[in-house]
């Protein structure tokens, strides 16, 4: 297994927020972190922080909506490193919009609202462990981390927000079918629920600092061998699906 030292970590959608805290914060820990996002100068704004913070940051463009940006991240990650440690599924959309004052319904979404959450949210995550996933394997070792939510979760679900809420339940789907497929490897995959963070998502009624948010997935992405797999988690607590 490699030194803590020596590992490499992917983080999706880390410009802001809950991304880049969870880069910084695997960083702080010595871990070489490649912090992507879809828009470029953003990304290297925000890679441009933490390497004056003189963290091991590096940044490469990646829009996980693209299966062509994935593969070309795939053959960069193989040919520059050779090895992929940690992966951070972070980059998600919240793509259902109020009409007024009313929450958005099921009866009145467009299924294109549904389409773009899959896509983004379900696709991207699944496409990034089909590329990255071999490279784990190759080392016998590895830990997924799915950015999910509480909204996704079948045992508490509500009406309103179908296309976010289908798209984290599917996250969710895909989390327990990893794991099981890769129960007898070292590569842990788990979902989390950051809970109400202040994020441009988030907005500014959240109740949670990006620390507090991006806490659960610092601990996932650095579990012991022996450390859960196939579970959600909220404040590193295991929640119900």
């Amino acid at each position: 297994m490699p030194q803590i030292k020596d590992k490499i970590a992917v983080v999706t959608g880390a410009n802001r927020g809950i991304g880049f805290e969870t880069c910084r914060q695997l960083a702080e820990k010595g871990i070489l972190v490649i912090l992507t996002s879809r828009d470029e100068d953003k990304g290297l704004k925000a890679c441009e922080k933490l390497d004056k913070e003189e963290l091991p940051v590096r940044y490469h463009q990646l829009d996980v909506e693209h299966a062509s940006s994935i593969t070309a991240f795939k053959a960069f990650i193989e040919k520059k490193y050779g090895r992929c440690d940690i992966l951070v599924n972070n980059a998600g959309i919240f793509p259902d919009k109020p009409a007024g004052d009313k929450e958005p319904s099921v009866f009145q979404t467009p299924i294109d609202t549904l389409r773009r959450a899959m896509e983004t949210n379900v696709y991207g995550p699944l496409l990034l462990c089909q590329a990255l996933i071999p490279l784990m394997k190759k080392n016998n070792y590895g830990r997924i981390v799915n950015m999910s939510s509480g909204m996704g979760q079948l045992s508490d679900m509500n009406g309103f927000y179908p296309g976010y809420r289908v798209s984290k339940t599917s996250l969710n789907a895909i989390t327990r079918i990893l794991t099981d497929e890769l129960l007898q490897s070292n590569i842990l995959v788990n979902s989390m629920c950051p809970g109400w963070v202040k994020t441009d998502m988030g907005g500014a009624g959240a109740t949670r600092e990006v620390e507090e948010g991006a806490d659960t997935a610092i601990w996932l992405a650095t579990l012991p061998d022996n450390g859960p797999r196939g579970k959600f988690f909220r404040d590193r607590k295991e929640i119900p699906w």
